[in-house]
This record gives structure tokens, C-alpha cells and sequence, in this order.
């Protein structure tokens, strides 16, 4: 390695670290972890400072001796913007590197590709700018590798969502929001540094994702992880996906507004799943019911998956949280084979609640940002202003 290649790899060290830590450790630390020499520590942020992709400050608390200061996101640094597509909303947010973020919008839709895309097409290039190094979307179905999205729900079938955003140039990462989910959990929550972590996001139906060394599996064609569709149920009932007993039936919002006798589908109905979660921690008798019967049937489908995949953790997002408790684990256990029933891994609330999707797709665009050819073209590019 070249002189020029050592340079650019441990600019590139130095970020990541700075990223994946949050900006929360001082240079001293990232000196020592990194195991760089002082002078050259140094220098390398001298350099991102002058690039306007670092900053550094007064740490809050130091120890005694020599000071040190905290490098983190330039005020006039790269940002990500971050959108979260679900069945009835989107949420739009700019995220700066160590993983900060700014809710910018939230919007309602009627379901539709034309109403969700267009709308949040627009409110993206509204805030398009020269900062802004890539749009990461988290879409709630399966995106193929082409870029496709499918809603069987929503009867969206191949819905080609850069066509829709219409965003020119600017970099586009779209993904499955459970998947993402799976992303930041291996991120920034209980799977960070898990060699093999197994991950369940629940919304309207659940999904999730397989992650080895942090890293979700994506399948051949793209759309890993649709958990919600193994025929666990143990019925025939036809599931809008095309599948029959589904688990996705027994799982979710829907499966919630069901058991207490509400109408179901067509990704309506947040705001009451809410409720039903909300009365049931307040001991009303039918949300009570609804949540145990939801625990249930998620603890036989993670059992089932951990006898397949062999995961070392498992952790449970979105409306999951509210799932995870004794019901759940006595579930999972009894579907577990007798070997791994001896040694079970754990099964954890994430601590993103229903924000990992939305902390995935930023991910998602830091990962293409922070390589040797984003940073090149940063630098060539050297923005100015703030978006």
C-alpha cells in the first residue's frame, strides 16, 4: 500500500469510527482505537476539517491532563436524507455523519404509488442541495434487486420508485424496512458486534432480516427476510400475498384490529393498533388478549427461524416491543428443537422502537458515501452552504 492509499484508508478509518460511534468519542480515543500515531491522527483531521467533513469541540466532561477535542459532523458536512415509506405515512428526515437527525416532514396517503411516491418525491427535491450525498428510502415490502417495489397489500406490483421520486443524479438506496430495521439494530442497537443476529420488525405484518458480521442477507434475487410469509398459522387462510397461512395473519397491526373485532387492511388502522397496545397495558381484557394471541404466534415463528438459521440474538422492533415478554419467550421455547431449547439465545426489545427503518435507509447512504470514491467526490465538489 502506496503512501496515497494509506492516507485515504485511514481517512476513511477515522470517519467510520467517527460515524459508527455517534461523534462521541474524543480524538484521543479514536488515536488509540484505531491505532494511529498522534502526528498522524492529527494531521488526518486537520485534513477532514479543511474538507468540511469533521468538527472538531470541547468534549462535556475530560479527564485530567492533556485536552483533547471531539470530532464530529461539520456544520457544512455531507447529510443524508432518510425516508421511511409505510402503508398510510412517510416520514422524511437529514441525518449528518454519527448518525444525528432532523424530522423534516411526516405526511399522510392514500395508499396509492401515485399519491405516496409523488408526494414524497417532492418534498425530497425541495430539500435537495449540495450537502445532501444520497436518499435513503425504507419501503414497507419487498424491493427486488431492480429496484422494484411489491405491496401486495396495497396491490403495488412493480412500482419502479426512482421513476417516481424523480430525483435526477443524486444517489438512491431503496430497501425493505424490515431489513433496514435489521441494519441499524446491527448499528447502533442489541446486535452491534453479534456475528450472526437474527432480526424481527413488526408493523402491519412482520419481516426482518438474517445479518452476518452485521450485514443482512439479501437473497438472490433481493427480497430476503419476508418472515411474515412462512405458513406458520396453522390454517388455510388465503393471506393477500398469494401464500395461504401466513404468519403475517396472526401477526401485526392487522392481526390486532381483528381480535377485537375492528376492520382490517389496506394499511389503515395505525392509530387504533396504537390504542389497542396502549389499553392493554392498562389491563383492558380484549387488548390483553389481542397482544397475548400476537405474542404467541411471533414467539412459534422466531422459534421456527431459530431452529433454521441458528441466530446467537435475536431482537424484536416496532410494533414488536410491545410483543416481547414471557408469553413470547414460553412460545418460542416450546417450538424450539430440544438442542438449541438447552441453550436459547436471547430475545431482546430494540431500543429503536419503530425508528430503525428509518435509521437503516441512513445508513444505507453513509455506506456508499464512506468509500474512497464518495470522498473523492466530495472533495472535488467542495460544498459550501448549508442545504
Amino acid at each position: 500500500m502506496d503512501v496515497g492509499d494509506l492516507r485515504a484508508h485511514n481517512r476513511l478509518g477515522l470517519l467510520r469510527a467517527v460515524h459508527d460511534g455517534a461523534a462521541g468519542r474524543t480524538r484521543s480515543q479514536l488515536t488509540r482505537d484505531l491505532e494511529l500515531a498522534r502526528g498522524t491522527a492529527s494531521v488526518l483531521v486537520a485534513g477532514l476539517v479543511e474538507d468540511e467533513l469533521l468538527q472538531e469541540s470541547p468534549p462535556k466532561e475530560h479527564a485530567r491532563g492533556r485536552p483533547t477535542r471531539l470530532p464530529g459532523p461539520h456544520p457544512n458536512g455531507p447529510l443524508a436524507l432518510a425516508a421511511d415509506l409505510r402503508e398510510d405515512t412517510w416520514t422524511l428526515a437529514a441525518c449528518e455523519l454519527g448518525g444525528g437527525s432532523t424530522v423534516l416532514a411526516t405526511r399522510g396517503h392514500d395508499g396509492t404509488p401515485g399519491d405516496a411516491l409523488h408526494s414524497l418525491g417532492a418534498a425530497l427535491r425541495e430539500r435537495l442541495g449540495p450537502r445532501v450525498v444520497g436518499v435513503g428510502l425504507s419501503a414497507a415490502g419487498p424491493v427486488r434487486a431492480d429496484g422494484l417495489l411489491d405491496i401486495s397489500h396495497l396491490d403495488w406490483v412493480d412500482v419502479d420508485v426512482a421513476a417516481a421520486l424523480a430525483l435526477g443524479e443524486v444517489p438512491l438506496r431503496v430497501g425493505n424496512d424490515a431489513r433496514l430495521a435489521g441494519l441499524a439494530e446491527a448499528r447502533r442497537g442489541h446486535l452491534r458486534g453479534v456475528d450472526v443476529g437474527l432480526h424481527v420488525h413488526v408493523d402491519f405484518d412482520p419481516g426482518g432480516a438474517l445479518l452476518i458480521e452485521g450485514r443482512p442477507l439479501a437473497g438472490s434475487g433481493g427480497t430476503a427476510g419476508e418472515f411474515g410469509h412462512m405458513p406458520l398459522t396453522g390454517g388455510d387462510e388465503p393471506c393477500p400475498c398469494g401464500a395461504r397461512g401466513c404468519l403475517s395473519l396472526a401477526v401485526g397491526r392487522n392481526s390486532l384490529l381483528r381480535h377485537v373485532g375492528l376492520e382490517a387492511g389496506r394499511g389503515r388502522g395505525r392509530e387504533q393498533a396504537e390504542r389497542i397496545v396502549a389499553a392493554a397495558a392498562e389491563g383492558d381484557r380484549a387488548a390483553v388478549a389481542a397482544i397475548e394471541a400476537n405474542a404467541r404466534a411471533l414467539g412459534k415463528g422466531i422459534g421456527a427461524l431459530v431452529n433454521a438459521l441458528d441466530p446467537g440474538t435475536v431482537t424484536v422492533s416496532g410494533l414488536g416491543v410491545a410483543l416481547v415478554g414471557e408469553t413470547l419467550r414460553r412460545s418460542c421455547d416450546e417450538a424450539l428443537m430440544e438442542m438449541r431449547r438447552r441453550r436459547p439465545p436471547a430475545i431482546l426489545a430494540s431500543a429503536l422502537a419503530d425508528r430503525g427503518p428509518l435509521i437503516g435507509a441512513m445508513e444505507s447512504v453513509f455506506d456508499a458515501f464512506l468509500t474512497r470514491e464518495g470522498l473523492d467526490f466530495w472533495r472535488a465538489t467542495r460544498p459550501k452552504h448549508e442545504m
